[in-house]
């Protein structure tokens, strides 16, 4: 197995995350993206029309989206990452997938524009973003009622997996994630899973925060 990388992108990321959760063993094919723009090549648009990264291959099998990607290497090397066997875990796992395309939009384009001086109308991804850490924010509030320290469920899944990146780095597109204890909770609960690996970049000061307190019971 092939991943095309990128040291700094978070989509590239989630696919070694997942390999270093799983014990898959990927070769890492580093991709010069900048400057060199190596991902717009000739070799690389053969692969990929889009011109984005990651790619990954297996096998003859040539995937390009992070999601598929994610769920191509959970079924192989980790179906446990895939959830419960239940139509209405795959199907929040499979919401999630999706709701991470949302963050790439918005916080990923800002955190780009920032670093990279890529144009994008700024504040519109800064107000998108915030948007985005806000529902995750709401479900995770609601997962911790219901005892559940993750997305999905009870346990990790590749729904974690495909937001927990962009989240963490919404500070390098001006996005602050401080005003989200339960966002605090989860991404502690993903870093203490064996396995675990860093990406550079990713915020730990939000992380390192005081404990959130309980959430009030319902009345």
């Amino acid at each position: 197995m092939i991943l095309y990388d990128y040291i700094l992108s978070p989509d590239c990321y989630k696919v070694r995350l997942l390999a270093a959760l799983t014990g898959a063993r990927i070769t890492l094919r580093p991709v010069d993206f900048h400057p060199g723009g190596e991902h717009k090549t000739a070799p690389f648009l053969a692969m990929n029309p889009s011109g984005t990264i990651p790619i990954f291959e297996d096998d003859g099998l040539i995937l390009t989206e992070s999601s598929a990607i994610l769920t191509y290497l959970a079924a192989k090397a980790g179906p446990a990452w895939l959830g419960d066997d239940t139509p209405a875990m795959r199907g929040r796992v499979a919401q999630w997938l999706a709701f991470s395309q949302r963050l790439s939009a918005s916080i990923g384009k800002a955190r780009v524009h920032d670093m990279l001086n890529k144009p994008a109308d700024i504040q519109a991804c800064r107000r998108a973003g915030t948007q985005c850490l806000r529902e995750i924010e709401a479900a995770l509030v609601e997962q911790r009622l219901a005892g559940h320290a993750f997305l999905a469920g009870d346990r990790p899944t590749i729904a974690d997996i495909a937001c927990f990146p962009h989240s963490m780095l919404a500070p390098d597109g001006g996005i602050s994630v401080d005003p989200y204890p339960s966002i605090r909770l989860w991404t502690r609960s993903i870093r203490a899973l064996p396995g675990f690996i860093e990406m550079p970049g990713i915020h730990r000061l939000h992380d390192l925060k005081p404990e959130p307190g309980p959430i009030p019971e319902r009345v």
